[in-house]
């Protein structure tokens, strides 16, 4: 009898299972995924405050020819090396070579840069030698021609010398001398020494692929050296191009790394990056050739620069320093501490007293308080090197001991097992093609909740990533969803590179990129308006979120609470679709009243084409780019379509009362976005 009700009671028991079992197949049938969000207590977590940045590298131009102002390429003539004569590229020599001619030697005043121009005039004023029509000279097409605006005003510098009186027309053309868009003449009638001209040319027509040029009818010989051109409206007067400012702007970097990547250790040590080099006057900056990327930089673009840039950006700088490696050579940790000291100096220079050796040389450069330095990366990629570890704990030990508080970042990769020295963080660098990116997300759900968190500084996809389309867009913010939902062993996270010169030759730079840019053109990458989607996750609050689907592994998603400048209080769910079908998806809300959704000020934007493989250009800017619109009313769960190969965030107004127990999460140091 006992037995045969304890049957019973079982067959029943398995009726309804079954029943709620198919119940429930049903409903994720009908809706093809439910993604449920725990907005309790509970499950919220805060994330780091500087999540996601930017990583500069001077590569493909970014800096000399892009975001730093200046116009003139190979201002000082040092390019083509302390030999002479050098070549003096991209200069030209206008006129005959018969009445023009244009050499280098070393006759320049400052010990650092001793090439300057020495241009020898042979025709004259007037009778049977006379110069052609409107003289002789040389003109600088800057990098790949400079853009001049109508109304705008332009800073030009020189140094010029000669034995005699001079009389040079200085102008800025179009491409051919035809079409003059500003001028003035300079003459002087002792310039037997080096005599520095400062004068401003305001534009009264609009050329976007002009020149800088000179030229003059009189017979002698006039030497030129440091010739700067810049346009007056640099962004705050720090030099920065305005456009391409605010398109990193735009990205609210928690964080910018810089130099580089392999710009800072250099194909050979002498070409790498010294900080020294870089800084002070800018007419007593040598520059140096960039051999990893095959061109040269003035450094006018310092370190000084980097560390303005980081302020003005309102993120937090991270030095790459050379940890006694180029891409060929290396320092034998005997030999290091020159090296560890030149690192200790330089964190002075960004962080200490005015009154300090490097801290004052920072303040007479303008600055006088110190910049927020509390991050610097011991190298780049250098692990696998004999002595990186024997140098890096030189590096360790040294900076510890005078600055505690800095954050150390070892090139070694501890995301699969512990590291063998001490280190705060740990370098990560993923390039590949976009289904390994995606497929990427759950990397670090296994890595040890224990030791130095990652930074992800550079990560792409590359292979069939374009120039930039949509596949790749996809992937890397599915990606970045999976480092949000480890951002307890994730620190930072930044793609590389971030700018592209379109005109750079394609064998001496790096695609795709999430900047492009000419003279006076820009646009995003669709990789770029991706990121724009975790522009608000430093320092909010992961929500706990479980995905049901039965898309295969195409989706992905994850939910946060963030708050925008006006302290508005918003849940953000984002989710990944990357298939190549629409989804139905329900959002479901834990801890949430239903009711506190503020739908009438909610919107969804959403990053699609109508090609997966579709990408922006100077032509089609926007041809990818984020679509915003209101959402309707939902009584309790959302039901919306998620569109095939997508990126959809929405974002729900909540009231403030409904979320208050989450304020708990956030310390003091967490800022309102």
């Amino acid at each position: 009898m006992g037995s045969r009700n304890y049957l019973q009671a079982f067959v029943f028991g398995l009726i309804i299972g079954i029943s709620s079992f198919v119940q429930c197949m049903s409903t994720l049938l009908d809706t093809n995924a439910i993604l449920t969000v725990n907005a309790s207590q509970g499950s919220a977590r805060k994330m780091p405050d500087n999540l996601f940045g930017v990583s500069f590298e001077e590569i493909n131009h970014a800096g000399a020819g892009g975001l730093w102002g200046e116009l003139v390429s190979n201002r000082g003539f040092e390019s083509g090396g302390r030999h002479t004569p050098a070549h003096i590229d991209p200069w030209s020599v206008i006129g005959d070579y018969s009445l023009v001619r244009v050499v280098t030697d070393l006759s320049s005043c400052f010990k650092t840069n001793p090439v300057a121009l020495r241009m020898e005039v042979l025709c004259d004023t007037d009778g049977v030698n006379a110069c052609p029509v409107g003289g002789v000279g040389i003109h600088n097409p800057g990098y790949w021609g400079m853009n001049i605006e109508q109304g705008k005003t332009y800073k030009l510098i020189l140094y010029i010398r000669s034995l005699d009186s001079v009389d040079v027309v200085v102008s800025l053309t179009d491409t051919t001398g035809v079409q003059t868009l500003a001028t003035t003449n300079i003459t002087a009638t002792d310039v037997s020494n080096w005599q520095k001209m400062e004068i401003f040319l305001k534009a009264i027509a609009t050329n976007h692929n002009s020149r800088l040029q000179f030229k003059t009818n009189k017979k002698g010989v006039i030497w030129f050296d440091q010739v700067s051109l810049m346009p007056m409206d640099t962004y705050k007067g720090h030099g920065f191009r305005n456009d391409l400012f605010r398109m990193v702007a735009n990205l609210k970097p928690g964080f910018i790394r810089f130099p580089g990547g392999d710009f800072a250790q250099g194909k050979s040590l002498i070409n790498g990056y010294w900080w020294k080099d870089t800084i002070g006057p800018w007419e007593q900056r040598p520059g140096h050739l960039n051999d990893v990327w095959q061109y040269w930089t003035d450094d006018g673009l310092g370190y000084f620069e980097f560390l303005q840039l980081a302020e003005d950006l309102g993120a937090s700088p991270i030095w790459v320093f050379n940890s006694g490696f180029s891409q060929n050579e290396g320092v034998n940790p005997s030999n290091i501490q020159t090296l560890v000291q030149d690192a200790l100096d330089g964190i002075e220079f960004a962080r200490g007293d005015p009154n300090s050796t490097w801290g004052s040389v920072r303040a007479a450069m303008g600055h006088t308080e110190p910049f927020n330095l509390k991050h610097v990366a011991i190298g780049n990629q250098n692990c696998g090197r004999a002595s990186y570890r024997d140098n890096y704990l030189k590096f360790y030990t040294a900076i510890t001991k005078l600055y505690p508080d800095i954050k150390l970042v070892s090139n070694c990769d501890g995301s699969n097992s512990q590291l063998d020295h001490p280190a705060n963080l740990y370098d990560y660098h993923v390039y590949v093609n976009a289904n390994t990116m995606f497929s990427m997300a759950r990397t670090f759900d296994r890595t040890s909740r224990i030791g130095p968190k990652a930074f992800v500084s550079e990560y792409a996809v590359t292979g069939n990533g374009g120039l930039g389309n949509l596949l790749a867009a996809l992937a890397e913010a599915g990606f970045l969803i999976g480092i949000e939902k480890n951002s307890d062993v994730v620190d930072m996270a930044s793609n590389a590179p971030l700018f592209l010169n379109a005109n750079t030759p394609s064998d001496k730079g790096f695609r795709p990129d999430a900047i492009v840019f000419d003279s006076y053109r820009i646009y995003g990458t669709p990789s770029y308006w991706m990121q724009q989607f975790f522009s608000m996750s430093n320092g909010a609050i992961l929500l706990d979120s479980t995905l049901q689907t039965n898309t295969s592994n195409s989706l992905t998603a994850s939910a946060i609470w963030f708050q925008n400048k006006d302290n508005k209080n918003y849940l953000r769910v984002k989710v990944v679709n990357y298939g190549n079908n629409k989804v139905n998806l329900r959002i479901s809300f834990d801890g949430l009243n239903p009711g506190s959704i503020d739908y009438s000020r909610s919107s969804k934007t959403v990053l699609s084409s109508t090609n997966v493989m579709d990408e922006n250009s100077f032509k089609t800017p926007t041809k990818v780019s984020p679509v915003k619109s209101l959402l309707k009313k939902f009584k309790n769960d959302m039901n919306v379509i998620l569109s095939p190969y997508s990126l959809t965030s929405f974002d729900l107004l909540i009231a403030s009362k409904n979320i208050a127990h989450l304020n708990a999460i956030y310390d003091n140091s967490c800022v309102s976005i």
